[in-house]
């Protein structure tokens, strides 16, 4: 039987070696890096050496990084620590874990490639007031990557605030990264272990915990800090990068030449855009999403429909939604190359998607 082909990176890539290795030597350091004992020492050697490297990889300062369980808390502490006394202001295609901590935000719209609306951000501010602006480097879906730098001059112009969402993009693109207010990052999504994630923050900038405990991170978020986790995190953010990521974008481009060819009525929403180099999204009109994801499955192909983060549930797209698809919006499915896919897996992908169309057009007809 066939090695199953995981296509779904953009939910968590494979971890990478050095991640592993850094984990595992992260597990054989018992002590608590708040202990003041030698082994509390040494724990609190690696873990301050791990937000050195990772500070440096973003060009924060070592102070300035707080560690977290994943981006989802990464980007909660910086919504609710930094809204107080701000309109918030999202992007219309952000990730659930931004628009559920903020569900009073006023919604920017996209343009119909899924990149921000620049205009209505700068009208939108206008008329805000003091606003904390928060915008994904990269689409979790689509892979399109937001004008990021632009859109920090014109948050500089209005005197607001940009927390920026990198969990996709970062170690897969490049970014003046320093340009946001506070920068959430995940390190599974980098390779590494699931578990650990970080916020940055400019100088002088802080946030409350949303956790309050034993004073760890500065205050700013309590709880034992997962070493293993935050070990291979660093490790993984150093040996992700962007010139690596290129190699897979002949690989997402040779699937999209061969659907198109395959099925003219599919659709590449954002393929118009930047996009991230791993990431295509496939609309199949008329064939809903979650049955593409299992007939997909069954064939040993994984890939998924919008984010993996909705307890299994696969519905409408509101990424899709604010791009303008319509009812086409629950049709398009996510294939998001790792970090180590092999030569084979665009041909492997379109034999398996193409005889998936064959049998559900039919079926559909």
């Amino acid at each position: 039987m066939n090695t199953p082909l995981d296509l779904d990176a953009n939910a968590t890539e494979p971890l990478r070696p050095e991640a592993r290795a850094a984990a595992i030597a992260a597990l054989d350091l018992p002590g608590n890096p708040s202990s003041v004992h030698g082994g509390g020492r040494a724990a609190r050697r690696l873990l301050e050496d791990s937000r050195a490297r990772l500070a440096a990889r973003f060009g924060a300062r070592p102070q300035d990084v707080v560690f977290t369980a994943g981006g989802t808390e990464a980007n909660a502490l910086a919504v609710r620590g930094l809204a107080p006394g701000r309109r918030v202001l999202a992007g219309a295609t952000e990730h659930p874990a931004v628009l559920r901590a903020a569900p009073d935000a006023v919604l920017l719209p996209v343009l119909a490639d899924g990149r921000l609306d620049l205009a209505a951000l700068d009208a939108a501010l206008a008329a805000a007031g003091p606003a904390l602006v928060c915008l994904m480097a990269a689409n979790n879906e689509t892979g399109v990557l937001h004008p990021i730098a632009e859109a920090a001059g014109i948050c500089r112009r209005h005197g607001a605030l940009l927390h920026v969402d990198a969990v996709q993009a970062a170690g897969r693109v490049e970014a003046a990264w320093n340009l946001a207010d506070s920068l959430a990052l995940s390190g599974h999504k980098m390779g590494g272990p699931k578990g650990a994630g970080a916020l940055l923050l400019r100088p002088g900038l802080d946030v409350p915990a949303l956790v309050a405990g034993g004073g760890q991170e500065r205050g700013r978020r309590g709880g034992t800090e997962p070493l293993p986790a935050i070990a291979g995190l660093a490790a993984a953010a150093e040996a992700a990068t962007p010139d690596a990521a290129l190699r897979l974008a002949p690989l997402r481009d040779a699937i999209e030449a061969a659907i198109a060819a395959i099925a003219p009525e599919a659709r590449f929403p954002g393929r118009g855009a930047p996009r991230l180099p791993n990431t295509t999204s496939i609309l199949l009109p008329g064939v809903p999403a979650e049955t593409q994801v299992i007939a997909l499955d069954l064939a040993g192909v994984r890939v998924s429909a919008g984010a993996a983060c909705s307890s299994g549930k696969v519905g409408p797209s509101h990424v899709l939604a604010a791009m303008g698809l319509g009812a086409d919006a629950a049709c398009a499915i996510r294939v998001s190359l790792p970090w180590n896919a092999a030569e084979d897996a665009a041909e492997r992908f379109v034999a398996a998607w193409a005889a998936m169309r064959a049998r559900l057009v039919r079926v559909a007809a």
